[in-house]
């Protein structure tokens, strides 16, 4: 199992793990904990740098194992294959500038969420534009306002913060979960929640996000289309990457 420090600290970029095993086909770095996300939620998985010894290698996609217990960091396979030992320290530095965006799209999803009040049939967390497909016959919703309805709330610099619930909790409380394709994962003991303000959007997520909503900076509502009879696709972007 690798330990998961990117759900405790989002913002570290910087990290030391010790190195559990190598794999060669196709080439991948197996830690003991790490800061790189794994693809999940419709997060994409982290890049960056590993490094040991003297040689540095790129990450150029990080997921779960089969087991979605161990997290697998990618190698360029372009890049030198590492010699490293098991147990031997290695250095980990994340590509900050693009998982600050895919946080700052994240928590933009939530907001997006709070507005249009229908189940998640699905989504994807993109660097520049992303993606929430809602449960829903009506297209009652208008670009131009949902863009002022979100820029509002990032206005707003509202705290996002992370608590956790049992998963007792949360079978009691099944409204909390908005999304209707992933389910939270349970049998931890608890549920990881991410809370936007005061009753703006509290529900379950292990993806990374940023620490108040005024760090996501403004947003457009790009597109509104049908992808069903009972499903609308809504995408957003940020004006500023």
């Amino acid at each position: 199992m690798t330990h998961k420090q990117f759900a405790e600290e989002a913002y570290q970029t910087t990290y030391q793990g010790k190195l559990i095993r190598l794999q060669s086909d196709p080439p991948a770095v197996i830690l003991d904990s790490t800061i790189f996300y794994a693809l999940s939620g419709g997060q994409p998985g982290d890049t960056g740098e590993l490094s040991a010894d003297g040689l540095t290698v790129r990450v150029v996609d990080t997921r779960y194992d089969a087991d979605r217990k161990t997290i697998l960091h990618y190698l360029d396979p372009e890049s030198p294959v590492p010699e490293w030992k098991t147990g031997q320290i290695i250095e980990m530095k994340i590509d900050w500038a693009r998982r600050h965006r895919l946080m700052r799209m994240h928590t933009a999803m939530h907001l997006l969420c709070s507005l249009i009040p229908y189940p998640v049939t699905g989504g994807g967390v993109g660097e520049r534009e992303s993606r929430v497909e809602f449960d829903m016959d009506t297209a009652d919703f208008d670009k131009a306002d949902l863009s002022q309805k979100l820029n509002q709330l990032v206005t707003q610099n509202l705290s996002v913060d992370v608590s956790s619930i049992t998963d007792d909790m949360l079978d009691n409380n099944p409204e909390l979960i908005r999304t209707m394709s992933v389910q939270p994962p349970r049998g931890q003991g608890s549920v990881r929640m991410i809370n936007i303000g005061q009753g703006i959007d509290y529900q379950p997520c292990g993806g990374t996000h940023v620490r108040e909503t005024g760090e996501i900076g403004e947003l457009v509502v790009t597109k509104i289309k049908s992808k069903g009879k009972q499903n609308k696709r809504v995408s957003l972007a940020l004006v500023t990457p």
